[in-house]
């Protein structure tokens, strides 16, 4: 994407990230959920929120339906336009990490070179990357939206999964079986690692 000036400067702010976290009490991370349509992204995404608001976890979720209504509702789904959906949605997740917030997001994000260009330019430790594994049988059997069947029929083009590629983690920080799990199981899991790793309390 070619900026539309060069008359532009980076501003250095005297409050700091980490002076963000402490009013928070929590270190800021991004956890970026991934996995095919119907994988259970959302809802998994939305029970992890929950559990961390209820332990007092300043967070914020962002997810592809509702982002697509707003801040790229100009994009399609062009290998292109997918691109740039999840680059603008990396450098929103950033701001908000550096606020001191837990972000989680919900994208099915389908190209590893988006994922891992992310990863680079949080800070160290701040990016967990969450593979919601489930199969395509799986995934087509949920399907509220009946979008595999109306991509199978040729009414949907670049969907992922059957007329565009999905490319999986190779090292995620987390791998949910939402195959044989339920939603809650999973956030569970999830919540519990983000506790080990040490981003929930400024003590850990």
């Amino acid at each position: 994407m070619t900026r539309s000036s060069d008359n532009i400067t980076w501003h250095d702010l005297t409050v700091t990230s980490a002076q963000r976290s402490l009013l928070k009490q929590h270190h800021g991370a991004l956890v970026w959920f991934t996995g095919l349509s119907g994988a259970g992204k959302s809802s998994i995404t939305n029970a992890v929120d929950f559990k961390l608001n209820q332990r007092a976890i300043h967070t914020y979720l962002l997810d592809g339906d509702v982002v697509r209504h707003g801040l790229n509702s100009n994009l399609g789904f062009s290998e292109e336009d997918r691109v740039e959906n999840i680059r603008r949605i990396g450098e929103v997740s950033k701001l908000l990490v550096d606020a001191g917030l837990i972000v989680c997001t919900a994208f099915i994000s389908p190209y590893r070179s988006d994922r891992d260009a992310i990863r680079e330019a949080m800070p160290e430790g701040r990016f967990v990357e969450v593979f919601v594994s489930a199969s395509l049988e799986t995934c087509e059997a949920r399907d509220p939206k009946d979008l595999y069947k109306k991509a199978r029929a040729g009414e949907i083009e670049n969907f992922t999964g059957v007329n565009a590629p999905y490319e999986a983690p190779q090292a995620a920080e987390i791998t949910l079986d939402s195959d044989a799990k339920g939603i809650d199981e999973l956030a569970d899991e999830v919540v519990t690692y983000l506790s080990k790793r040490g981003l929930l309390t400024l003590s850990d």
